[in-house]
């Protein structure tokens, strides 16, 4: 209804699945734990190499204090003497090194340390000043962390494990106790009306962020339970004042036909009468939507046709001296379960959105089997409001209401769980879903 050829289909409500919370102290310990293990491995991998660097290095320091004395006495007796320990053992050229190691050392010329058959374990050092001179130590009976690898790693394995453990421990008791009054906070708003919440609840929590939260919430709380005062008192003064002159129209067209009871039905009363009747039914449907009372309440089978025939009798000065047909399919003849008034002020705000900026064509109104549908050959909605069309006080450049009818459509939609999808493409067409 207002221009455009853009499709938009918003719907009203929209499903959500519940959000699934997790506990903060659970999350605590699992990520300390997690830390220690990764700390614990770290540390281990650590301390491992630093054991198999200081063993390398203590070996490597003999091979080069026994090189050096070496070479002092071949400098001073031109002679070489045998190592004075019997691990050791010179050789003076590749071709003579052990076969353990001979291809290796002559493929890897600047490798120091190497691996031989049946758990042997060679440290190599050419001598500097003297060529093709080689001081290699077998040094497979001074090893003390490679034959103890296993059991090394089994420790620090068991020392990982009870640190995790102890880590556990500590994070459950950190977690515990951060979290205590976090908790406590959350237990005290979740799912509770404001105006139940105590007063000066964050008075009992501590003077951190928890704190400050708490505050916040406090602060937030009252402003919310002051605005509820509010609004209860003026939705209670709106019912009063409402409410008031609707009956005294009502009584008056009552006193006038009992004093012309002889009289041939008079249509100006007749539509005082139909027009006060509808405003209190409309009264009684806002003041429900403002205090968002229970939706079961005065809900029950009721035939819809004649609430579409009556609201299109209601609006039918809307489509004075314009060519539209009305169209009220025969699949309107079924039973709904809803509350009378709600469906009235429902059909009223639709049929006369569909009248109002429908200038010629149709407007089809029929129900496929819970879904009410009305639809017009109207200019359609403008691209530049279908996003928000129902939001309130959101019209088109040709309106000439308020923008509040499809916003009091989609809060009686919410209110009844009713499902609203809105299209418009070549006219406007709602449909609602009324489970």
């Amino acid at each position: 209804m207002i221009n455009n050829n853009k499709t938009n289909q918003p719907q009203i409500p929209t499903p959500k699945n519940p959000v699934k919370f997790h506990s903060l102290s659970r999350k605590i310990v699992s990520q300390f734990c997690l830390f220690t293990l990764l700390i614990s491995a770290v540390w281990g991998g650590f301390c491992f190499i630093l054991m198999y660097n200081i063993e390398d290095e203590f070996i490597e320091r003999e091979v080069r204090q026994e090189a050096q004395f070496l070479q002092q006495g071949y400098d001073q007796d031109k002679s070489w003497s045998a190592p004075r320990v019997s691990h050791m053992t010179l050789y003076f050229s590749k071709s003579t090194l052990p076969d353990d190691i001979k291809q290796r050392y002559i493929a890897e010329p600047n490798r120091k340390e190497f691996s031989g058959e049946d758990g042997r374990h060679y440290h190599l050092l050419a001598l500097p000043k003297s060529e093709d001179v080689y001081l290699v130590a077998e040094v497979s009976e001074m090893l003390l962390v490679r034959p103890f690898t296993k059991g090394i790693l089994k420790l620090m394995l068991i020392a990982g494990l009870i640190l995790v453990l102890l880590a556990f421990v500590i994070a459950w008791q950190i977690g515990r106790k951060t979290a205590m009054p976090l908790k406590q906070l959350a237990d005290l708003v979740n799912g509770v009306a404001p105006e139940q919440i105590p007063d000066k609840f964050a008075q009992q929590f501590p003077n951190n962020e928890i704190g400050i939260l708490a505050q916040t919430l406090e602060t937030a709380m009252t402003r919310i339970n002051q605005s509820l005062v509010r609004e209860k008192c003026f939705t209670r003064d709106v019912s009063h004042e409402l409410r008031t002159p609707v009956s005294i129209i009502k009584n008056a067209v009552e006193v006038y036909r009992n004093q012309h009871s002889t009289d041939v039905s008079n249509p100006v009363i007749d539509r005082i009468s139909q027009a006060s009747t509808q405003m209190e039914q409309t009264v009684t449907t806002l003041l429900t939507l403002a205090r968002e009372e229970h939706t079961e309440v005065d809900k029950k089978h009721i035939k819809i046709l004649p609430l579409i025939e009556q609201s299109i009798i209601d609006q039918n000065h809307l489509i004075n001296n314009k060519p539209i047909q009305v169209e009220v399919n025969d699949n309107c003849n079924v039973d709904v379960y809803a509350q009378s008034g709600m469906l009235t002020v429902l059909l009223d705000n639709l049929i006369a959105n569909a009248f109002q900026y429908t200038q010629q064509g149709k407007v089809i109104i029929e129900m496929q089997d819970k879904t009410l549908i009305v639809a017009d050959t109207g200019p359609g909605i403008q691209q530049s409001i279908s996003g928000n069309i129902t939001e309130p006080a959101v019209k088109g450049s040709q309106s000439t209401g308020y923008g509040f009818g499809l916003s009091i459509v989609k809060r009686l939609c919410e209110h009844q769980g009713w499902l609203l999808t809105l299209s418009s493409e070549q006219g406007t067409k709602i449909s609602i879903t009324l489970k």
